[in-house]
């Protein structure tokens, strides 16, 4: 019997492997192992030399490591100061609960999600496993003499790591399949805001980069899996390894196959001795060079995850007062957040996929903006002295810079920042750039028109501001001015609302449906401005500081309970930025109110409609402020099918009139986001009514339902619409039935 003379305790232990119970009472009465004898000798049959060599290769990578890990921190550095904050160890719950449950990466791809859990927990138990052997060799046992790594604890240790190779290699696996064979369109890197011959039209280092990822971790896996096997047949004579071989399943079914094909032990132990070699240093080289390769994404994106900010869009940052430039020019003018960002993204293409002004080929994928903001910041920060400031210009067309057109595409709708699972946040960097943009002047000559009309009137059509309020004269009741007396609630009606005539008609219903309901209502007339959320989001800060103050102002100056209003827009800006500049109110969408109106009995339903309806989520009430429930509700009371689309909730697709592309005209021919949804309702087999929620909605998909060639195939209605007639009064013919 051989005996590791490491160890002196004795004890006995069953065989793992059996053939049946007689058989199992002849080995127990002939061999007797020392449970203390069964360990795996860290650096068997290896010089001192050999040993003086790994141990010197891994201190120099370690040494690159933390070289490239302290170039990164500078790189970071260079970027903007922020200050975060107090609330870190939340930060780091939520973060280490979404990093353990994989949840932001298997939304909308669960198979994505469940390959990458595997690759995370075996790379993980396996980084533990070695983690735990340098515990003992290198720390615990030369400094106190404690020893562990032997015995029961080794096998159960040589079980799970086997298990955990498994699962990292079927995750690979899986990986490399999705990129090889199923070729998703969200995995090109080709850039729709470059043309075929431009150097970074499609980025092949990407490609290359990705799959010597995965090989690395392929070649890794499967040459331990190979090392052990190689192990077991060299040492196969000595019980206490080949009699608990099947701790080690994976490589002691490999040895059995290298023995089948003729490896003798003399043999298996020249192989084992050069792929220990091969297998260590590739994983060496692979530890160097994490912070200089895809791989720092394991750091990146938990970092990432740790600083986000959960309104990254909803509440835009206001500019310090001490700032001398707004927006960005420069890419030190971005954050180091926004640099970590940078950093963070994985390439995985969900905000590619996400985004409604790629998917209608305007310049714009949202991951590209972040590629090539990432490749700039690399090229320029990482350098040991900062360069000139003429040549950190992150706007143009040359390679790494983002151009005006690609820019002025977003829609700032908030499916990239929604969908992104590693809180990549690409709406303030791009509202960032643009704010650059308006200052200078680069933008659309309407949009610019625009700009100046609300300057002037405080609205975007350009009207009086004495016919804020004209609509309501039509009414059967007058509506009260809550600059003279005071309400239970304060509606916000916005400009769509108050100057767009379709929209005035929703206007009009909305206050006899209030009228009707008894609720004490009144609006600010000619003291309401634009609420100003679209034109902060085309970059506009000064005129958006503008108006939110002057309607703070006007608020403040009111006595009333609660805000309500019809436009998600406003509403998005109100609740959530509008703090910033000392507005704090209680306000909702009209949906929730009138909700609440029919649970109360004060609304009720005359009539059910039967209708077969689908329902668009309004991105500032869906996506930004999670209203999803109460339209949904509200359709249920009114007796109608709803029919979801495909894209709905969170991942509903945007009208495109976002982010001030209401005020810019699309190309002329191409596709708009508005007529890429009425195509998605048209395949709705039955669909009477187009649902929406928001005035810009109203107007966009009216327009769109119509060049699409689907009018009188069913119709658009805002909610408030479907509301009405449910509710109305019986018809004098229906009420004598």
């Amino acid at each position: 019997m051989v005996r590791n003379p490491r160890y002196d305790r004795r004890q006995t232990l069953h065989p793992f492997f059996t053939t049946s119970a007689r058989t199992a009472g002849v080995i127990l009465s002939k061999i007797v192992i020392r449970i203390d004898a069964v360990t795996r000798i860290l650096f068997e049959d290896y010089s001192a030399t050999e040993v003086r060599l790994f141990y010197a290769l891994g201190y120099a990578a370690i040494g690159v490591f933390c070289y490239g890990v302290y170039v990164q921190i500078r790189k970071y550095r260079r970027g903007a100061a922020l200050q975060m904050g107090s609330d870190l160890w939340q930060r780091i719950r939520w973060m280490i609960a979404t990093v353990l449950s994989h949840r932001s990466i298997a939304r909308r791809d669960a198979a994505a999600g469940g390959a990458h859990r595997l690759i995370f927990y075996g790379f993980v138990l396996l980084f533990i496993g070695t983690a735990t052997i340098t515990l003992e060799y290198d720390i615990l046992e030369p400094l106190f003499g404690v020893r562990f790594w032997y015995g029961n604890f080794y096998l159960v240790f040589s079980l799970v790591l086997d298990m955990a190779g498994v699962a990292l290699l079927a995750g690979l696996v899986y990986m490399m399949y999705r990129r090889g064979w199923m070729r998703l369109p969200k995995l090109d890197y080709a850039r729709p805001d470059r043309t075929p011959g431009d150097p970074d039209f499609d980025r092949p280092q990407y490609r290359r980069e990705d799959w010597a990822f995965l090989w690395i971790l392929v070649i890794i896996g499967g040459t331990g899996y190979v090392l052990e096997a190689a192990r077991l047949v060299w040492l196969q004579a000595r019980a206490d390894v080949w009699d608990y071989r099947w701790w080690s399943a994976v490589g002691a079914l490999l040895a059995h196959g290298l023995r089948s094909a003729g490896l003798d032990a003399s043999t298996a132990g020249s192989l084992r001795h050069g792929l220990w070699w091969f297998h260590g240093v590739v994983a060496l080289a692979l530890i160097a060079l994490i912070p200089f390769t895809k791989v720092k994404h394991i750091f990146t994106a938990a970092g990432s995850l740790l600083v986000r900010d959960p309104l990254a869009s909803q509440r835009l940052r206001t500019v310090p007062q001490t700032q001398q430039q707004v927006g960005a020019k420069t890419i030190t003018d971005f954050t180091w957040k926004q640099l970590l960002n940078l950093d963070a993204c994985t390439k995985c293409g969900r905000c590619h996929e996400a985004c409604p002004a790629r998917a209608v080929g305007a310049p714009l994928s949202p991951r590209d903006v972040i590629l090539s903001l990432r490749e700039f910041a690399n090229a320029t920060l990482e350098s040991g002295a900062l360069p000139a400031a003429a040549t950190l210009d992150v706007h143009g067309k040359g390679p790494g810079q983002i151009a005006m057109e690609t820019l002025w595409s977003c829609r700032t709708c908030m499916a990239c920042v929604e969908i992104c699972p590693v809180a990549v946040e690409h709406i303030p960097i791009i509202v960032q750039m643009r704010r650059k943009l308006v200052e200078e002047g680069a933008m659309d000559p309407l949009l610019t028109k625009t700009l100046q009309t609300i300057h002037k009137t405080g609205n975007s059509f350009g009207e009086s501001k004495r016919k804020r309020g004209a609509w309501s004269k039509s009414l059967p009741h007058p509506v009260k001015d809550v600059r003279k007396e005071p309400v239970d609630v304060l509606w916000f009606v916005g400009d769509y609302a108050s100057f767009d005539p379709r929209n005035q008609k929703v206007s009009q219903l909305f206050a006899t449906l209030l009228q009707e309901a008894g609720v004490d209502f009144g609006i600010l007339y000619d003291g309401e401005s634009n609420a100003g959320n679209d034109v902060r989001r085309v970059g506009e800060e000064g005129l958006y500081e503008v108006l939110a103050t002057a309607n703070v102002a006007a608020l403040s100056a009111a006595s009333f309970k609660s805000v309500v209003t019809t436009d998600p827009h406003s509403y998005n800006t109100i609740r959530n930025e509008y703090p910033d500049f000392g507005g704090h109110y209680e306000i909702e969408h009209y949906t929730t109110l009138v909700k609440r109106l029919f649970d109360a009995g004060r609304l009720k339903v005359t009539h059910r409609l039967n209708y077969r309806v689908t329902f668009h989520d309004p991105c500032h009430l869906g996506r930004f402020n999670k209203g999803y429930d109460a339209p949904r509700d509200l359709l249920a009371l009114l007796g109608c099918e709803l029919v979801e689309m495909g894209r709905c909730r969170a991942n509903s697709f945007c009208c495109g009139a976002g982010g001030g592309r209401i005020w810019i005209p699309d190309p002329v021919g191409s596709e708009k986001p508005a007529q890429n949804r009425m195509k998605e309702a048209a395949a709705i087999d039955g669909l009477q009514v187009y649902v929406v929620s928001c005035p810009k909605d109203l107007t966009m998909f009216e327009d769109a339902l119509k060049t699409t060639g689907n009018e009188g195939k069913f119709v658009v209605k805002e909610l408030i619409e479907l509301i009405r007639e449910a509710v109305a009064p019986p018809r004098d013919e229906e009420a004598s039935a």
